[in-house]
Order: C-alpha cells, then structure tokens, then sequence
C-alpha cells in the first residue's frame, strides 16, 4: 500500500468514525495516528496472505531441496540471502536483516522495529536456531 493510499484510507475511516471520537483537539493527532497505525497493520497482513510476486522456477527449486544452498552453488548472493530469509517467520526475518545484513546493533534494531531489546536477542537466538536446522550457519 502506497502512503497516499494509507492516508487516504486513514481519513475515509476517520471521516466514518468522528461521531465515535472523545476528546480534546490535542487527542485528535494520536487517534489519527491510532487508525493509520491500524490501516498499516491490516494492509501489511492482507499483502503477506497473498503472494504478489510470482515465484521463479529457480526459487521453487531451492525451497524444494529441504536444504540451504552453498553460497557457491548459487551465483548472486542476494538470492541465497533471500532464499534463507523466506524462511523465517517475518519477525525474525526483520531481526536477521537488521543485525546480520544491515549490521544494526540490538538497541537500533530494538528502536527500529518497536520491540525491547530482549524481544530482539530472542527473536536473533530463535532465527539462528531454525537456520542451523537447515545447514546455514549465521555470523
């Protein structure tokens, strides 16, 4: 979803909902933001249900293997990245891509993604797990 799909979505629902608005004028920005926030959140659900891209005949081959590739066996290594990131769950994937790949540390990763810093190092310790169960050894 496009920002100015969401900001319009967002005031089509504010526009529906202001009758069931209380408040001051100064909460009238943080209610706002609340069904932005909202119609984020659903459209991110709604475009992870469904596979917008389609699927390569190389990808389909990879994830058929049950196994990681070796980093050789693979040209481009954005691919293999991304191979072994489709298989994580998306909190862990975001966990990984930010220390392992963008190098962030625990706290920006933390502050990135609005999670506390031991919700971070669980979700890390949690993708390296599953990762090791399919021969990939992370950093």
């Amino acid at each position: 979803m496009s920002a100015e799909d969401l900001a319009s979505e967002t005031w089509l629902t504010a526009a529906r909902r202001i009758a069931d608005f209380r408040g001051s004028t100064n909460d009238f920005a943080g209610w706002l933001f609340g069904i932005a926030r909202l119609q984020a959140r659903n459209a991110e659900r709604r475009s992870s249900r469904r596979r917008t891209a389609p699927a390569t005949s190389e990808t389909l081959a990879l994830t058929d293997t049950g196994r990681a590739p070796a980093a050789s066996e693979i040209p481009d290594s954005e691919e293999w990245v991304t191979w072994v990131l489709s298989h994580l769950p998306q909190r862990e994937r975001q966990v990984v891509a930010c220390l392992e790949v963008v190098g962030l540390d625990v706290a920006s990763t933390a502050a990135a993604l609005a999670m506390s810093p031991s919700a971070v190092r669980v979700a890390h310790h949690r993708a390296r797990k599953r990762l090791r169960s399919l021969g990939v050894e992370v950093g």
